[in-house]
């Protein structure tokens, strides 16, 4: 435990749109004083980021804190008593319980804590240990990459993935976009890759088929409707995984949704549970690597290429249904990285829209 005087219930208050690393150091300082430590997380309904959402975030980032959330429409003014009081409302429902210390960076603090009859705790109000605020991470994320926690990096992360039939150079295209921005250093170093799933499934399918008959081919290999749902999930993990820990983009060698298109492919029909798995999470651009322009090579894993505009077509239709966002890739392979590059670069250049907070007069 650090020094300091020690108390039974501690808060810490904030919007925490989105949490940073100044955020976690006050907790942990709070942490560290209390028996008990609140945090009140407090969210106006115009705001972008979900209420639950930042509780999820907090309570990940400190497991060991009560994390409660409030919906707070209440325009912020620390000169008017009334508003003070319409505050004070909210967060004493919220919390629930009588408040020995408040903890803030913030110099409405003193007022906070005479009003909950509390001890006010002062931590970093220079921010000269973490030089970020939630003002500034919503205005450029990018530029305050090193102050945000693996899910806050997970929901700001730019989401793009390559997909196309087979044999057409989504693996190549992915990895050298992967290799591409991760040469730009800085922030982007740590530009992550997740590879396919599905052709690791597929590789111990086959091994499974020759240790029974070791003249065994692809052709002898079967799947079912209900080992698609299984790649569909193992591949979102592990983009969710990477996202957590990578730089502001990501690049994806297929994802759930086009697990779909497989699933169609080889058993003739859609899979509801495959569908659900793709509504959950959102990619932000999709890269589709056309058959033209790219000669068929069977790796083992392959039928050939008698399928690969049918399956083109469909992953377009299905892109155009369901609205999502998307490039198609054609030409050789420096043509297509180069008209990759400039998509992600437009892209990344739009920055994310965080709505803006309540007015405050302080």
């Amino acid at each position: 435990m650090s020094g300091g005087e020690r108390f039974g219930h501690g808060l810490v208050l904030g919007k925490f749109y989105p949490p940073h690393a100044g955020h976690h150091h006050l907790v942990r300082t709070a942490e560290e004083r209390c028996e008990r430590l609140t945090v009140l997380v407090c969210a106006a309904s115009v705001e972008s980021v979900p209420l639950a959402d930042r509780v999820a975030w907090m309570r990940e980032a400190h497991p060991g804190a009560d994390v409660v959330g409030a919906v707070d429409d209440i325009p912020v003014d620390l000169h008017d008593p009334a508003v003070w009081d319409a505050h004070m409302a909210i967060f004493r429902s919220a919390v629930g319980r009588p408040v020995d210390a408040v903890f803030t960076s913030e110099a409405y603090g003193t007022e906070l804590a005479r009003r909950f009859g509390a001890r006010e705790v002062c931590v970093d109000p220079e921010r000269t240990l973490f030089p970020v605020s939630g003002t500034a991470v919503r205005a450029d994320p990018v530029a305050c990459w090193e102050f945000l926690g693996p899910a806050v990096r997970a929901a700001l992360t730019r989401r793009v993935v390559v997909l196309g039939a087979e044999s057409t150079g989504t693996t190549t295209l992915s990895r050298d976009l992967a290799a591409h921005y991760r040469a730009r250093g800085g922030v982007w170093a740590g530009t992550g890759w997740v590879a396919e799933y599905g052709r690791e499934y597929s590789e111990e399918k086959l091994a499974a088929a020759r240790a029974a008959d070791p003249a065994a081919s692809w052709s002898d290999v079967t799947f079912t409707s209900r080992e698609f749902p299984v790649i569909a999930r193992r591949q979102d993990e592990a983009e969710e995984r990477a996202a957590r820990l990578g730089s502001p983009v990501l690049f994806c060698d297929t994802d759930s949704f086009a697990t779909g298109i497989w699933h169609e492919r080889y058993m003739g029909g859609r899979n509801i549970e495959v569908e659900k798995t793709a509504a959950l999470t959102r990619r932000d651009l999709y890269l589709l690597t056309d058959d033209a322009d790219v000669p068929f090579e069977d790796d083992g894993l392959r039928d050939g290429p008698q399928l690969r505009p049918w399956m083109t077509g469909r992953f377009r239709e299905e892109l155009t249904a369901t609205g999502r966002p998307f490039l198609t890739l054609r030409g050789d392979r420096a043509t297509r990285l180069a008209t990759a590059v400039a998509a992600v670069d437009a892209l990344l250049a739009e920055g994310r829209r965080f709505a803006d907070p309540l007015p405050e007069n302080r």
